[in-house]
């Protein structure tokens, strides 16, 4: 959801933009893993450049809390029955934050998660029905 706003990716910007405008509002609380942060800073500066991931960097943190990732939840990841390590550290950090859901796009790989994982149009819709 992150990198489809901070990327333009299409065509999931628009419900994932709607989805972080709902945060700026608060009426929701974003969070995201302290992992997902540094991957995103790589990602946003192989697509553009160094500048241009430090200001998404600084987007994020105006808007999304950053859920700890230490070896407590390292530890808990790692007894998660889930295919990709870095998914099943995102859903220990999203556990022990309190979150009530993981969204994303890749359900798939969040089967075995503690959490409900939901895909951004699924989350959009749940705060439209609690607002």
């Amino acid at each position: 959801m992150v990198l489809d706003v901070l990327l333009d990716r299409r065509p999931h910007v628009g419900v994932a933009g709607a989805l972080w405008a709902a945060g700026e509002r608060g009426a929701c609380r974003l969070s995201l893993s302290a992992h997902a942060v540094t991957t995103i800073f790589y990602l946003a500066s192989r697509q553009r450049d160094a500048k241009s991931a430090r200001a998404a960097v600084e987007a994020l943190l105006a808007v999304f809390t950053v859920a700890t990732v230490d070896e407590k939840v390292l530890r808990r990841a790692a007894t998660l029955e889930m295919p990709d390590f870095e998914d099943a550290v995102t859903a220990a950090a999203a556990e022990r934050a309190g979150c009530d859901a993981v969204v994303t796009r890749n359900l798939a790989d969040y089967d075995a998660s503690p959490l409900s994982a939901i895909d951004p149009a699924t989350a959009l819709a749940w705060l439209e029905v609690g607002e």
